[in-house]
């Protein structure tokens, strides 16, 4: 990471797990959830879920993600599953941070070229870093050759202390459309604990940045 930041820190709810993207964390949470379902069709869907989630950590891994964490809840009325990714971004010298060169970075990506009719571009004031970019929308994302999925989105670009070029981008998605208005509530919480370490530990706060 360039710039005077060195790491990052991101507070994600107890439920979460951070995974390490070979897929054995997920196997393991997919076993558990198929254990407790009785009903045929509720299997299906926990397998389809998790065939997303898979996918979207493929993606997260070809795109060098620097942190993969998520969730797979079971819950009364059903499964709740979101993912949260953190990637570094460097836009090319003499560009701005534009959505083709944030598009072509992140690993949770439309499949087609059409722009989501839901998406949002706003700026928002994370405490620790300041004034951030964030995008969202329901992203169609390509699973296999014929099946896509949707997926509610929320990227937003943390401007790295010190760089000028520099970005990590925080990244969380979700598959459970009907409660969109709650998956937001949750993403705005989880990105708003984002903030920078200096090398040793210390916090850079959002005067230095």
């Amino acid at each position: 990471m360039k710039g005077t930041a060195q790491r990052f820190l991101l507070d994600v709810p107890d439920q979460w797990e951070t995974l390490d993207l070979s897929g054995e964390g997920l196997a393991r949470s997919r076993a558990e959830a198929l254990a407790g379902a009785h009903d045929p069709r509720q299997k299906a869907r926990i397998n389809d879920m998790f065939r997303q989630g898979r996918e979207v950590f493929r993606a997260a891994r070809r795109h060098g993600a620097l942190l993969a964490t998520g969730t797979v809840t079971a819950y009364d009325d059903g499964l709740f599953m979101a993912y949260c990714m953190v990637f570094a971004v460097t836009t090319p010298e003499g560009s701005e941070l534009t959505l083709p060169v944030l598009s072509r970075s992140l690993g949770v990506a439309s499949s087609g070229t059409a722009t989501p009719k839901d998406r949002t571009i706003t700026s928002v004031k994370v405490p620790h870093v300041g004034m951030a970019a964030r995008v969202t929308g329901t992203e169609v994302t390509r699973l296999t050759g014929d099946i896509d999925v949707r997926l509610l989105t929320m990227h937003t670009m943390m401007p790295v202390p010190g760089s000028t070029r520099d970005y990590l981008v925080v990244t969380l998605a979700s598959p459970n459309l009907p409660l969109r208005d709650e998956v937001y509530d949750l993403f705005d919480a989880i990105t708003g604990t984002f903030r920078f370490l200096t090398e040793d530990g210390s916090p850079i706060s959002e005067a230095v940045a």
